[in-house]
């Protein structure tokens, strides 16, 4: 690291960048200049500041990440063995899910009419409650009341004016 000499690299890598940003500049206009002319001046603010063995440090320690990955049957069969294993997660998932499913449908079609009769509909405003069901007949579905439907309809009825006054139908 220290045997490279990092000023006049930096330093050439700033100039040659700001002569190819003011050239951008001419033919493309000052924003592409301008943008050309931030990236250029980078490598040496890195310099100045001391960010450059630190970018040094991480760039080697991930390229020597990568080709001991590569190069080492240890290591594939550490990645083959993580990728099972997240495979099988992902399978049990499914079939943990898909078990809820199974026992959902079992239990729940027998509770299901039950729960029904049990509990009583909640009233909404502007509704009338319905009769309880006779012992031996099904519930019929409830009927809103046209005044219910009729205040739905004023709701509405002022989104289609601005609708129509738009040109939209």
């Amino acid at each position: 690291m220290n045997q490279i000499a990092w000023l006049p690299l930096c330093a050439g890598v700033t100039g040659v960048g700001l002569v190819i940003s003011f050239l951008l500049l001419r033919r493309r206009g000052a924003a592409a200049g301008l943008r050309a002319a931030a990236w250029s001046l980078l490598p040496m603010a890195a310099y100045l500041t001391g960010a450059l063995p630190v970018l040094w440090n991480i760039g080697s320690s991930v390229v020597g990440f990568v080709t001991g990955l590569v190069f080492s049957p240890t290591v594939w069969i550490g990645v083959a063995l993580t990728g099972l294993a997240v495979v099988l997660y992902l399978v049990s998932g499914f079939l943990r899910g898909r078990g809820r499913a199974k026992a959902d449908r079992r239990t729940g079609a027998a509770a299901e009419p039950a729960q029904r009769q049990a509990a009583p509909a909640q009233p909404r405003p502007g509704v009338a409650a319905p009769a309880p069901p006779a012992a031996a007949t099904q519930p019929l579905p409830t009927r809103r009341p046209a005044s219910a439907k009729k205040a739905a309809d004023d709701d509405f009825s002022d989104i289609e004016d601005i609708l129509k006054r738009r040109g939209i139908s």
